[in-house]
């Protein structure tokens, strides 16, 4: 099933009920978007329903995103401090360091009037915090340049992944190890195929080549030495520390890039909330970024698998089903949110029941850098916002792709304008009024 057609069977579904039964293709399966329901599946029901084989596995391999069972909770133990709300703090700087550098771009850009892609910028910046992060070291030009097709080849991935298969999760042997690397090369050929046809010269084989060197750096620093992260996993195999060093990086940056540009394509067609936010600090920038994550969740979809015979909203679901659990849809429920497809900040202060907003999931499996992720968008909003205005050289699309993050549709290409001393309006900007601020959603 296309992506598109995807999208449009939810909705079908979506118009049923919280709990609605649909097929994909040959499969039962069972759309999830009622708040009681979504916290069964991920919370109290989350061993019934279960993480199954990923559609990024191919890249990933027995990563974090995609291990299950007993392997899955060593590695999740091992990382978990470092992302914990104060774990977070000890790399404030690095994020600071990375959100410097797009502000020296764009105050370049506002200088010289070139344009900018906004998205690029956004996704440059995750980039770079989560190799600080991982590394200890920014980002360098030639790394950078062997991890950009990272972007492609995500967008690339299906939306849901075969159905049926499910990664062992027994330990793994020498011989096993080079098994799942001669599998995992052969399926990385089979995703390249996709960006490929759309032009891409380059695959994940550029992505290999730099996890290898950030593994041989780490091992020749040997652990504990401070930097970043990789130094404590050194105790992993050399798959396995690949495999968690592309993980933290496509997790660590492709949805947060994602939820980045959304905001800048919001705040360009609602100009006045950001002089709203501007005036109440860092809680109108969480505000900002709360809001974008409502209405464009960069994870849309949580699919699951049901293991055993559960009900969910008093509607029986068999052993085998497909239970997709659907962000975008619930955050747009107007029984949950007043004026849904409205973009109003204020929002967070009146937020409905549990299970209503989940844009990092919940539950056990819940997105293990949500932490990480909302400080990065807050330290980035907060170096930019008072200072910048990009500016849509083209208008500014806000309908999405639903591919396998919520991509949006159209180029983000930009100029940069600086905001006025006396206030926080852009200055300047021909053919365009100085935006009011006002309290009604736009």
């Amino acid at each position: 099933m296309s992506k598109t057609a995807l999208i449009d069977h939810l909705y079908e579904a979506w118009h049923r009920g919280p709990v609605s039964p649909l097929r994909l293709g040959s499969q039962d399966a069972v759309l999830v978007t009622g708040p009681e329901a979504v916290r069964q599946v991920l919370v109290h029901d989350a061993a019934r329903c279960t993480k199954r084989s990923h559609r990024a596995r191919s890249l990933l391999g027995d990563g974090l995103i995609t291990a299950t069972g007993e392997r899955w909770k060593r590695q999740r133990r091992a990382l978990q401090s470092h992302f914990t709300a104060v774990g977070v703090r000890r790399y404030e700087r690095h994020i600071a360091g990375a959100a410097q550098h797009i502000a020296d771009r764009w105050e370049r850009c506002a200088r010289t009037g070139e344009p900018t892609d906004v998205a690029e910028d956004m996704r440059y910046f995750a980039l770079d915090t989560i190799w600080r992060l991982l590394t200890g070291t920014p980002l360098d030009a030639r790394t950078h340049d062997d991890l950009s097709p990272l972007a492609r080849v995500v967008a690339a991935l299906p939306t849901l992944s075969a159905p049926g298969r499910t990664p062992s999760a027994a330990p793994q042997t020498q011989q096993t190890q080079q098994t799942r690397q001669t599998q995992q090369t052969q399926q990385t050929q089979q995703t390249r195929q996709a960006p490929e046809r759309d032009g891409a010269a380059e695959g994940p084989e550029r992505v290999e080549e730099a996890a290898r060197r950030a593994v041989a750096a780490a091992r020749a620093a040997g652990p504990g030495d401070g930097r970043g992260i990789l130094h404590d996993l050194l105790d992993y195999p050399d798959q396995l520390l690949r495999d968690e060093l592309v993980t933290l990086i496509v997790a660590g940056h492709e949805t947060t890039a994602t939820a980045l540009t959304w905001l800048h394509l919001l705040l360009d067609r609602h100009p006045w909330w950001r002089a709203w936010a501007l005036r109440r600090g860092p809680a109108g920038h969480r505000a900002l970024i709360t809001e974008t994550l409502r209405l464009y969740p960069p994870v849309w979809l949580i699919p699951r698998h049901a293991d055993e015979d559960t009900v969910l909203d008093g509607r029986p679901v068999a052993a085998g089903t497909r239970v997709l659990v659907c962000p975008y849809l619930t955050h747009r429920d107007p029984a949950l949110w007043p004026a849904p497809l409205a973009f109003d900040p204020r929002r967070p202060a009146a937020r409905p029941q549990s299970g209503a907003f989940h844009p990092f999931g919940t539950g056990p499996r819940a997105c293990l850098g949500q932490h990480f992720s909302l400080r990065e968008m807050e330290i980035l909003t907060t170096t930019l916002l008072p200072r910048f205005v990009p500016r849509p050289t083209a208008p500014a699309s806000l309908s999405p792709t639903f591919a396998a993050t919520l991509y949006a549709a159209g180029p983000c290409t930009a100029t940069v304008h600086p905001v006025a001393p006396d206030g926080p309006g852009p200055a300047a900007l021909p053919g365009q009024e100085q935006p009011r601020d006002r309290e009604g959603a736009g």
